[in-house]
C-alpha cells in the first residue's frame, strides 16, 4: 500500500531546479485559484445575475486604481531593492514608512471626490472600499516585502490563500442572502488573511534608513508608479467607462467574457511572478544570456495555452457563456472573440514589460506604456459609446498590441528578443488539428447540453496534447521530467 509522506514528498520538491520548482508552485496556484474563480463566478452570475456583479466589479476596478496611488509604485521598488540584497531591512523600512503616507493620501483624496461616484456611493460600496484600502495597506507591505526576499512560492501560496478566503467567504454570504456586501466583506476578508499569512514568514526588521534608500526607492518607483497606472488602465479603464456610458449589467456581462479569456494567460502570469526577481538579480550581476533564454522559454510556455484557448473559444465560446453563466451572459460573445486575442497579446507585452522592469529600466517601460494608454483611452471614449462592449475590446486589442510591440523595440536595446519558432509552430500546428476535430465533433454532437460542450473541451484537449508531445519531443521530455521530479506518475499515453 501507498503511503504518502510529506516530508519526503517536501524533500524531493526542494531538489528540482529553482525556477522550476517556484514556477511550478506559482502555477499550480495560478490554476487553482482560476478554477476557483471560475466556478464562483458561474455560481455569482446564476444567483445575482449581471447587474449584481457588474456593480462589484466596479468597487474592484475603484478599489485597484486607489490602491495604485496608495501604493505609488513603492511595492515593486520594494521588491527591486529587496531582492539586490543589499540594506534590505533598510529598504523595508523606508517603504513602510511611504507605504502608510501615500495610502493616507489616496483616502483622502478618495472621500473628497465621494460626490461624483454616484454608482458607488448608491451601491453602498463606498465605506467598503475605504475599508479595503486601509486593509490593503499592511497586506501589499508584507507581501511585497515577502516576495523581495525571493520567497516566490510563499508569495504565490499568500494570493492563493486571498483568493480562496474571499471566495468562500463570498459563496457562503451569497447563499445567505447577502448579494452586493457578501461580494465586497469577501473581498476584504481576502485581504486581512493573506496579510496574517504573509506577516508569518516575514524574516525582515525595521532598521534606520537615510535619505538616499528613499531616494533610490523614489527613482525606481516613479516610472513604475507611471508604468502600473498604464496597466491599470488596461485592466480597468473600459470597466469604468462601460459603467459611465452604459449600465451595471452591461459591465458585468463584459468583465465575465474578459475573465472566461483569462484563462490564455495564467502561464505567463505565473512565469511572470517567478522571473521577476530572478532576472533582477541576473540584470544586477550583468549577466544577460539567462535572460534572453528564460524570456524565449517564457514566451514558449505561456503560448503552449494561450493558442489553443484562443482556437478553442472561438468555436465554443457563445456555448460556454450560455451554459457557464447564463442566457443572459451570451450578449457578450462578440467582446470574447475579440478579448481572447487580446490575451495573446497580453503574454507579450507582460513578458517584455516585465523584463523591462527587472532590468532596472522602468522609464523605459513606462515610455511604451504611455503611448498605448494614451490611445486605450482615447479609442475607449469614442468606441464604447458606438459599439458598446464589443467597442471597449477592440480599444483593448489595439492598444494591447501596440504596447507588445513598443516594448520589443525597447527590450531589444538591451537583449536579443526571441522566440523558439520550432517550438511555437508545433503549438500553433497542434492547436490547429484541435480545431478540426472539434469542428467534427460539433456536427457529429450539436452543442445542446453543457455536456456536450465539456466533451468537446476534454477531445480537443486531448488531441492537443497528443498533437504536440509527437511532434515536439523536447517540450513532452521537459514536462515529463518535472512532472516525474515532483514524483507524480507520467501517463503511459503521452
Amino acid at each position: 500500500m501507498l503511503v504518502f509522506h510529506p516530508s519526503r514528498y517536501l524533500a524531493r520538491i526542494m531538489r528540482i531546479n529553482p525556477i522550476q520548482r517556484q514556477s511550478t508552485i506559482s502555477l499550480a496556484s495560478t490554476l487553482g485559484l482560476t478554477a476557483i474563480g471560475f466556478l464562483s463566478t458561474m455560481y455569482f452570475a446564476h444567483t445575482v445575475g449581471p447587474t449584481i456583479l457588474g456593480a462589484y466589479f466596479l468597487f474592484v476596478a475603484y478599489y485597484s486604481v486607489f490602491n495604485l496611488i496608495g501604493d505609488g509604485g513603492f511595492g515593486s521598488a520594494a521588491v527591486k531593492r529587496i531582492s539586490e540584497g543589499e540594506d534590505q531591512n533598510a529598504y523595508f523600512t523606508a517603504f513602510v514608512l511611504l507605504r502608510v503616507v501615500l495610502t493616507v493620501i489616496s483616502v483622502g483624496f478618495l472621500l473628497i471626490i465621494q460626490p461624483y461616484l454616484v454608482k458607488l456611493t448608491s451601491s453602498g460600496m463606498f465605506t467598503w472600499l475605504v475599508l479595503a484600502l486601509i486593509i490593503s495597506t499592511f497586506t501589499n507591505i508584507a507581501s511585497n516585502s515577502v516576495y523581495g526576499r525571493g520567497k516566490v512560492g510563499v508569495s504565490q501560496l499568500g494570493n492563493l490563500v486571498d483568493n480562496l478566503t474571499r471566495i468562500g467567504i463570498q459563496v457562503a454570504a451569497i447563499a445567505l442572502g447577502f448579494g452586493l456586501a457578501g461580494l465586497a466583506g469577501g473581498f476584504v476578508a481576502g485581504l486581512i488573511v493573506a496579510g496574517l499569512f504573509n506577516l508569518r514568514f516575514l524574516d525582515l526588521a525595521f532598521a534606520p534608513f537615510r535619505r538616499s534608500h528613499i531616494a533610490s526607492l523614489f527613482t525606481f518607483s516613479f516610472w513604475i508608479f507611471l508604468s502600473s497606472s498604464g496597466y491599470i488602465v488596461f485592466a480597468y479603464a473600459d470597466t469604468i467607462m462601460i459603467g459611465y456610458f452604459m449600465t451595471e449589467a452591461d459591465v458585468g456581462i463584459y468583465r465575465v467574457a474578459l475573465q472566461l479569456t483569462s484563462i490564455a494567460a495564467f502561464i505567463a502570469l505565473a512565469l511572470h511572478t517567478t522571473l521577476y526577481p530572478k532576472i533582477s538579480y541576473w540584470g544586477k550581476q550583468g549577466d544577460l544570456t539567462p535572460v534572453e533564454s528564460a524570456l524565449a522559454r517564457a514566451f514558449t510556455y505561456s503560448l503552449l495555452l494561450a493558442v489553443p484557448v484562443v482556437l478553442g473559444g472561438w468555436l465554443l465560446g457563445e456555448r460556454m457563456l450560455y451554459f457557464f453563466y447564463g442566457e443572459s451572459f451570451t450578449a457578450g460573445a462578440g467582446a470574447l472573440a475579440i478579448l481572447l486575442l487580446v490575451q495573446v497579446a497580453n503574454v507579450f507585452m507582460y513578458l517584455q514589460t516585465m523584463c523591462l522592469n527587472a532590468l532596472d529600466r522602468p522609464r523605459d517601460s513606462f515610455r511604451v506604456t504611455a503611448i498605448a494608454v494614451t490611445a486605450n483611452i482615447v479609442l475607449n471614449l469614442l468606441l464604447i459609446p458606438a459599439y458598446g462592449i464589443v467597442g471597449a475590446s477592440a480599444a483593448t486589442l489595439v492598444t494591447m498590441v501596440l504596447n507588445a510591440v513598443l516594448a520589443h523595440r525597447a527590450l531589444s536595446r538591451s537583449i536579443h528578443v526571441r522566440i523558439e519558432p520550432r517550438a511555437v509552430g508545433s503549438i500553433v500546428f497542434a492547436a490547429s488539428i484541435m480545431a478540426v476535430v472539434v469542428v467534427i465533433y460539433s456536427f457529429a454532437i450539436p452543442f445542446t447540453n453543457v455536456f456536450a460542450v465539456l466533451g468537446a473541451i476534454a477531445l480537443g484537449g486531448l488531441v492537443y496534447i497528443l498533437f504536440l508531445f509527437r511532434i515536439d519531443r523536447s517540450i513532452r521530455d521537459e514536462l515529463k521530467e518535472l512532472v516525474v521530479s515532483l514524483g507524480i506518475p507520467w501517463p503511459g499515453l503521452l
